[in-house]
């Protein structure tokens, strides 16, 4: 009935067990939602606040589908002083989030056949969007051991021994593993990428504000690459503008006039009151970002500080996100359970009145297998309980294997 495509792909895991742990909170259990990428703040001030202005003023009718001007401005401004790269609204063109523009790239530049390089583990939704277009998924592990920074001697490879070597996915900081590309790595990838003439960078940045072992680097503040990268950003994370659905894209105005025209084609156009409350919040929210973001860099290194106590449990403390990536492979071979298995034990299982909901590394393909990706959108308090639950009930052998053998689904077939 359904095409083979449809058929293969899978929603995001993070949204089917955030549905998991609202059931189990309408139930009465604490749950500790770690699971969903969201900033637990309110939206930026400025945003609320021109956003429910622009509705009264019936701000709610179609627009062009590259934006704005007010927004365009706005963001090339923001792209420009935030990352030293010179742009202008004809480099800017706004979406749905930034998750919209990794369909519009895979559009632009694929073709049935080419391939795509994308360090894993990887955000789930890339696989999707590549295999819309025909491409072929390329992966790239990631390592613990190398901070998750990118190899590009796998680039490397890639570019010259790869049949039809089109695209390279870049996420930094990283979703899930809390890595961060080093100013030297995006010279070496921007270098390889240079070296050809027919491929292009999807560099996914909406966590740009959150570098906290230094200032982010953006491969579009390389030389040369405003033709050859589509850099995308969001006001969900630092602004705290989930819901409100926007995100802008820059690149040169060549490729934003062709992806517009994708973008016409998708979604018309973003809400005009979302962009407005966008646009305040680019122009008037940055110290309140700033302290906001100041939160999230203890939160995330107190939580990892805290996991690393825990006995079995390897974690480092993240260079950037608001995520944990534990590596718990060592529970995983003790029990014979999936890390999805076990972080469904920890919400469902571990606990009959409180739980903590996370998601299993499988969530963001095999090489996320044997880590636990933990938000730390909760207050302090309530990561200092995660953690202690986790060092309580990762060693309750007997409830573990209990929901192991309850569940089969979850017995680990790596053991």
């Amino acid at each position: 009935m359904f095409s083979q495509f449809a058929n293969s792909v899978v929603s995001e895991t993070a949204f089917s067990v955030l549905a998991r742990a609202e059931k189990l909170e309408a139930t009465g259990k604490d749950v500790i939602r770690l699971e969903i990428g969201d900033s637990p703040f309110a939206s930026a001030t400025p945003a609320l606040l021109a956003g429910s202005d622009a509705i009264l003023a019936d701000e709610c009718h179609y627009v062009s589908s590259k934006g704005i001007d007010e927004l365009r401005r706005e963001a090339a401004s923001y792209v420009s002083r935030e990352h030293g790269v010179r742009v202008d609204e004809d480099n800017i063109l706004v979406g749905n989030g930034a998750k919209i523009f990794q369909q519009l790239f895979c559009e632009l530049f694929l073709d049935p056949g080419d391939g795509a390089l994308v360090f894993s583990p990887f955000f789930p939704t890339y696989s999707a969007n590549i295999a819309r277009r025909g491409g072929r998924l390329v992966t790239s592990k990631l390592s613990q051991q190398n901070k998750f920074r990118p190899s590009l001697a796998d680039v490397k490879c890639f570019l010259e021994q790869d049949d039809s070597p089109r695209a390279v996915f870049l996420n930094s900081p990283h979703n899930p593993t809390g890595g961060v590309t080093t100013e030297e790595d995006v010279a070496d990838l921007c270098s390889l990428i240079l070296d050809r003439d027919d491929v292009f960078l999807f560099s996914d940045e909406p966590y740009d504000q959150m570098s906290w072992s230094g200032g982010h680097v953006s491969p579009l503040a390389h030389p040369d690459m405003l033709e050859r990268c589509v850099a995308v950003y969001t006001m969900s994370k630092s602004y705290s503008m989930s819901g409100w659905r926007v995100g802008f894209a820059a690149s040169s105005t060549q490729n934003i006039e062709k992806l517009s025209v994708l973008a016409n084609t998708s979604f018309s156009c973003v809400s005009p009151f979302s962009q407005i409350a966008a646009a305040a919040a680019l122009r008037e929210g940055n110290i309140e970002r700033d302290e906001r973001m100041h939160v999230f860099k203890e939160r995330v290194e107190r939580f990892a500080s805290a996991l690393q106590n825990i006995e079995g449990v390897k974690c480092l403390v993240p260079d950037g996100a608001f995520y944990v990536f534990p590596d718990v492979s060592e529970y995983c071979t003790r029990y014979g359970i999936t890390s999805h298995g076990l972080a469904m034990y920890l919400l469902e299982a571990a606990d009959s009145k409180v739980g903590v909901s996370c998601l299993g590394g499988e969530a963001f393909g095999e090489d996320g297998y044997g880590y636990i990706r933990m938000s730390c959108a909760e207050s302090a308090d309530r990561l200092r309980v995660a953690a202690e639950f986790l060092e309580m009930h990762l060693k309750d052998s007997a409830q573990v294997k209990k929901f192991v053998a309850d569940n089969p689904p979850y017995r680990a077939m790596r053991l």
